[in-house]
Order: structure tokens, then C-alpha cells, then sequence
């Protein structure tokens, strides 16, 4: 008796290789992570980042003390690119100038007793729309936002008129209220 499981195709030795490597060159590169920073320590993390290249740091601290940590991102000549102080939270991009290992760190040496749990998520290339030449079709989003637009104008030109049909109003509704609720003397 045959197998009655389905047969896979055999393929070329080297189309599988091929096309791993042609599916991680279209995507662009990225960490999320979310680690514990203890009280007065400092955490790095390092990503090789080719010249040219977009790279974006999103980061938050979730839980400790008052909610902050300092920031910082060196180039590989030791090049500060970005830093802040005690942020809950932050987004930062830059377009990679030098081509080489990138230092993202994360300190909470100004908190002696307090660690902290902080989240971030790298990103390394662009990242390319959902729906290829997305920005060129009708989508139900874009004619919402235009009847949004349209609208508010309309609204805006519409002002004027409303607001002395208001004033006419509040000046009567004004003077019932004055008749309604006046006290006798």
C-alpha cells in the first residue's frame, strides 16, 4: 500500500536560502522589549545600523517611582544623537549618518530605591505600507477625513449667521430666567 499523505515538492537546495534572505531584506529590522531597570543602574542595548538608514526608538516606563528614566543614543564614533531626562515617555527618529553599532541606553542612576519597568520598541528601516501605492487610493478613511474638512468649512462660513441667531436667543432665554427666578423684594 502507498502513502496516502500528501508529497511535498521537492525544491532546488538553494531556493529556500534564497528566499529567507529576499524576505528579510524587504523588511526593515526591529526589537520590542520590556526589562526591569533596578534602582541606580544603567541598561544598553546595541544594533548595527547601515548609513542611510531610518531608525526609530518609542519608549515608556510602565511601572516605578515617578514613571521616568533618562534616554540616551550614541553613534559608533561616541556621538551623543539623542538625549532626555527623566521621560515617562518618548519617540525618537534619526537617519543614521555612520555606518556601525548604535548604543541605546536607558538609565535610572538618579533613583536610588525605586527600579522601574521600562517598555521600547526599535525599528530599523522603513517600514512600507500595508497596501502597496497606498497613498494614491480612495480608501474609506480618506473620503471620511475630506466630508470632515468639507464640513468644517461649511460650518465655518455657516458662523457669523449662527452666532447672531444664538445672541438673539440668549438674550430672550436670559430674560425669562431673570422673570422666572427673581425674588420678591
Amino acid at each position: 500500500m502507498g502513502n496516502a499523505g500528501p508529497r511535498l515538492a521537492s525544491a532546488p537546495p538553494l531556493l529556500l536560502p534564497l528566499l529567507l534572505l529576499l524576505l528579510r531584506a524587504e523588511r526593515p529590522q526591529g526589537t520590542e522589549l520590556t526589562f526591569e531597570l533596578p534602582d541606580s543602574a544603567k541598561q544598553c542595548f546595541h544594533e548595527d545600523v547601515p548609513r542611510g538608514v531610518r531608525l526609530s526608538l518609542d519608549y515608556q516606563v510602565i511601572s516605578g517611582g515617578h514613571y521616568d528614566v533618562d534616554c540616551s543614543v550614541e553613534d559608533p564614533l561616541g556621538n551623543t544623537v539623542y538625549r532626555e531626562t527623566r521621560k515617562q515617555y518618548d519617540s525618537f527618529t534619526y537617519q543614521a549618518d555612520v555606518q556601525g553599532v548604535y548604543q541605546f541606553c536607558f538609565s535610572n542612576e538618579f533613583s536610588t530605591f525605586s527600579h522601574k519597568t521600562v517598555y521600547f520598541d526599535l525599528q530599523v528601516g522603513d517600514e512600507p505600507p500595508i497596501l502597496p501605492d497606498m497613498e494614491n487610493r480612495v480608501t474609506a478613511l480618506t473620503q471620511v477625513r475630506k466630508s470632515r474638512v468639507s464640513s468644517l468649512r461649511e460650518r465655518r462660513a455657516a458662523r457669523p449667521s449662527l452666532h447672531r441667531a444664538g445672541d438673539s436667543w440668549n438674550k430672550s432665554s436670559s430674560h425669562w430666567v431673570e422673570k422666572r427666578w427673581r425674588l420678591p423684594a
